[in-house]
């Protein structure tokens, strides 16, 4: 509180004064309410810069074939273990599930991955980008650049539908685990992939309006989004049914969003089917999802 006394002054000199003296205040409170804003426009940037400064140093980016700059982090040693996420999220969420840590405590090389369109990866916005096993071809890159030559993939949900192609395409890869996924993927026209991409380009979708509110409400890359659900892989039942290596199938006990992961196993001969407690989003946090894996990974 300001105080301003005037002594032998007439009327008007008394309301010259005080109108100097409030438009000095409104100035002062102006300046203060601009600086409080600029101060916190630039911690909040500065909280930005050190937070990717903290990102770059744990990880790394590697160009891959098509010049998409693709982030990564490898953590542990011994046999090398590849985390790949699902939908609109990224490699970090498997920081937050037990199988994480449990990974590298049992001793294994747990390499992550931020898909292309997600995470601190490019996010390229023409649809040829993410054509013809973009995905994962970046890892196959990936693990060439790391020298590695015989590895494990784990991936839930469409992570999933990523690793299937993987055991497609690279014969490095020894052992797979698939979880939350059915065998709806290997129909080329999904209807809930479609719907999906229809949401995702800015059609009314009823039932995925909170799914596109929070990629608003997050800043994600709707459009890459979009995008990565257009050019969604699918492998096909004869195609599984040619694969050789080892898959676990693994769903949470209240989990059908994606179909059945009993049917899936089916159609993999070299398969076995594991339900863990849990729906969609949470089977695999848990305790028995990352023991199912392990017990998987280490069997010989």
């Amino acid at each position: 509180m300001c105080c301003l006394k005037i002594k032998n002054i007439g009327l008007w000199g008394k309301r010259e004064v005080t109108i100097k003296f409030i438009i000095m205040q409104a100035y002062t409170r102006s300046f203060v309410f601009t600086l409080f804003i600029s101060l916190q426009f630039f911690a909040s940037a500065q909280t930005d810069s050190l937070n990717k400064k903290s990102a770059a140093d744990n990880g790394s980016f590697f160009t891959s074939f098509d010049s998409t700059k693709i982030y990564y982090e490898v953590k542990g040693n011994g046999k090398p273990v590849v985390l790949v996420h699902g939908f609109i999220v990224n490699s970090q969420s498997w920081k937050r599930t037990t199988l994480y840590n449990d990974l590298i405590n049992a001793g294994y090389k747990v390499i992550l991955i931020d898909l292309r369109g997600n995470g601190r990866s490019d996010k390229p916005h023409t649809p040829e980008a993410y054509e013809n096993d973009a995905e994962a071809k970046d890892i196959m890159a990936l693990l060439k650049i790391l020298h590695i030559k015989k590895y494990s993939a784990v991936g839930y949900s469409r992570g999933s539908i990523i690793v299937s192609r993987l055991l497609v395409l690279d014969k490095k890869i020894k052992k797979a685990v698939m979880g939350g996924m059915g065998a709806e993927f290997t129909n080329p026209e999904w209807p809930r992939r479609i719907m999906f991409y229809k949401a995702l380009s800015g059609e009314p979708v009823k039932e995925l309006e909170n799914m596109v509110k929070y990629v608003h409400d997050q800043k994600l890359d709707q459009q890459a989004l979009a995008y990565l659900q257009k050019a969604q892989p699918s492998t096909s039942k004869e195609r599984l049914g040619a694969v050789k290596q080892p898959v676990l199938i693994i769903c949470g006990d209240k989990d059908a969003d994606n179909g059945s992961g009993k049917e899936l196993a089916a159609l993999i001969h070299n398969s076995v089917f594991k339900t863990v407690p849990g729906d969609h989003n949470n089977a695999n946090h848990s305790k028995e999802f990352s023991a199912e894996v392990i017990s998987f990974l280490q069997k010989k």
